[in-house]
């Protein structure tokens, strides 16, 4: 056992510096007995000494070497493959398999390990270890506790001038230290002097932090990396990508250059599952979604412009809030944006307009929140303005289930890693809510007010018991919940797995219903349109062709009146005598009205 003590204090407190070297010994006082001081003593008799019957013996003690003992785990997930395999991709597990197939002690171990599985074989056809015995017999109804929660340790910022704890991020190895980001997101309203240092807190001692993190402006997100616990990814306020390695100090270790970087501060960073666990992205509000390789943070390896019309322009892309991403769906990745819309994108796309895959338009505001279930990740939650939705990738016009609009605006929120029914968010008025929508839909199942300041962020321990959350005045607290809150209940991952189902069908049910409607309706506009149309023109034709009718009898009748007159009259004047020119001009006027009698009767015809 290594025992070490450390000094606090200066050198110069601990006096002159020693120098020791090698020299030959060296006699510098001797001195000789005296006879005289033997004169003051008597010589003792008899003497009196006791004796044992056993032999005389020495304790003697040695120390051995310690033998240290260590207990470890190992979990064997697709076959146990190596790490330079992943056993996602097709390629890589047959040409493993092919390589170990060629190895000459393959078929004698495969001979000895089937010996070993026919006798478990055989066991298990003697004797049934999966049967039920107690099936007959109703079950026995388990009272369980109200759900509750308690405050263990509240992290105070050590600044005097407080900012926002924008970010929370446990550590990936046994949970016991918490990285914080802080940050002022007020735009153009920090206070002069404001420190852009962040923290990683041991859960343990709460009053000082046990590491800072100096980057170069004030830290947005801060994440661990989920395969090697010493590196942090950090985006920061001004559009720039950090990276520190807690072994080699406070400083930053990777910074990428201001000409490649975002141009607005960088609200998310996400590791990806990689071989080598260096690669990453990020996401800001200036419409952009960055590939990082922390080994050469110089320039990003790969950019998509969030911008749903497909033309990549950077003026018309969408800013981007929040990011998912999740291992088991390796070629997808969803970005929460500013606008309130939610955008699937494919990472194996070839070109910048395919990567943009659908789009699910649901909040007033940023999406604040963004991620999948981490029991069925068709199924994902988001988290905007006052409400918190959840969404089906099988139905794109809406959400299928979304809780009660709020006083207080939303501001973050988290699935629970160990229970598929139950999400937790957080609100301006600091208040944390617990939603388990097996047990209560309407309302959340517990509302814990955490302090009197805005919370703006969360995030849940893996084991699900505690959770931190972040205030505007930098305050990091961490809250453990009751044990019927973080244990999976009976028969959970079916119920919750029917709920969704039935609200996934339902909604699309609706959709279909809201489709047929609109073409309906579309239909009966254009009908309207057309017979209008119709009727207007048939109106308009009659119309024409009657007046051109009239018009043209009206010119005839008064041409052949006119014609017929100037005739008579131009006879009687010349054959007759004044008294008999006057009886045919009265006879004449005779005629020409029965003429037009007639006339105006086969008119029409």
């Amino acid at each position: 056992m290594e025992i070490v003590y450390v000094y606090v204090k200066k050198r110069s407190e601990f006096g002159k510096q020693c120098n020791f070297s090698d020299r030959l010994a060296e006699l510098h006082i001797d001195i000789p007995p005296n006879p005289e001081l033997a004169e003051q003593f008597m010589a003792r008799n008899p003497v009196d000494t006791g004796i044992q019957c056993s032999t005389s013996m020495s304790e003697h003690e040695a120390n051995t070497e310690r033998f240290e003992m260590e207990t470890r785990g190992v979990n064997h997930v697709e076959g146990g493959w190596p790490k330079d395999v992943n056993p996602q991709e097709l390629e890589q597990t047959i040409r493993f398999r092919k390589k170990v197939e060629k190895d000459e002690n393959y078929i004698n171990t495969i001979m000895q390990l089937g010996l070993v599985m026919e006798h478990c074989i055989k066991q298990n056809n003697a004797i049934d270890i999966y049967q039920e015995y107690f099936d007959d017999e109703d079950a026995v109804e388990v009272t369980e506790e109200a759900p509750s929660a308690k405050t263990i340790n509240v992290f105070r910022d050590p600044q005097e001038i407080k900012r926002s704890a924008t970010h929370l991020s446990w550590h990936p190895d046994g949970n016991r230290k918490l990285a914080v980001a802080y940050s002022c997101l007020n735009f153009q309203r920090a206070p002069e002097g404001m420190s852009h240092d962040s923290y990683i807190w041991d859960l343990e001692s709460p009053n000082r932090p046990e590491t800072v993190l100096k980057p170069s402006s004030p830290l947005v997100t801060l994440e661990y990396n989920p395969k090697d616990s010493h590196v942090l990814l950090g985006g920061c306020y001004n559009g720039q990508i950090a990276c520190w390695d807690t072994r080699k100090g406070s400083l930053v270790a990777e910074l990428s250059t201001i000409e490649f970087s975002h141009r607005d501060p960088v609200y998310g960073t996400i590791w990806l599952q990689s071989k080598t666990g260096t690669e990453c992205f990020s996401s800001s509000t200036d419409g952009q979604v960055m590939w990082w390789d922390i080994r050469k943070l110089s320039e990003p390896t790969e950019v998509v412009i969030m911008d749903i019309t497909r033309k990549e322009q950077l003026e018309n892309a969408l800013g981007a809030i929040s990011l998912e991403f999740e291992s088991t769906l390796p070629t997808k990745f969803m970005v929460g944006t500013e606008q309130g819309i939610v955008i699937s994108c494919n990472r194996k796309a070839k070109t910048q307009a395919e990567k943009i895959v659908c789009t699910f338009p649901g909040h007033h505001g940023p999406v604040y929140a963004l991620q999948r279930n981490p029991f069925y990740p068709k199924n994902f939650l988001t988290v905007g303005d006052w409400t918190a939705r959840i969404w089906s990738e099988e139905s794109r016009e809406s959400s299928i289930m979304w809780t009660k609009y709020h006083m207080a605006y939303l501001t973050d929120g988290a699935w629970s890693p160990v229970r598929p029914a139950v999400f937790f968010t957080t609100k301006m008025d600091g208040t944390l809510d617990i939603w388990d929508f097996v047990f209560k839909q309407c309302d959340p199942a517990l509302s814990l007010k955490v302090c009197d300041d805005a919370l703006f962020c969360l995030r849940v321990q893996d084991n699900g018991g505690f959770i931190a959350c972040g205030s505007q005045l930098g305050t990091a607290t961490l809250l453990e919940v009751s044990q019927g809150l973080c244990n999976l209940q009976r028969n959970e991952k079916n119920t919750a797995s029917s709920i969704f189902e039935r609200e996934t069908r339902r909604e699309k049910i609706l959709e279909a219903r809201h489709r047929e409607m609109r073409l309906k309706e579309r239909g009966k506009a254009e009908g309207r349109e057309e017979e209008l149309r119709e009727e207007e023109g048939a109106i308009n034709l009659e119309e024409l062709v009657a007046k051109a009718e009239e018009e043209f009898s009206e010119v005839i009748f008064s041409e052949l009146k006119r014609k017929e007159t100037e005739a008579l009259k131009k006879e009687t004047t010349d054959k007759l005598s004044p008294e008999e020119s006057e009886e045919v001009e009265v006879e004449g006027e005779g005629e020409e009205e029965a003429e037009k009698e007639e006339g105006a009767e086969e008119a029409p015809n």
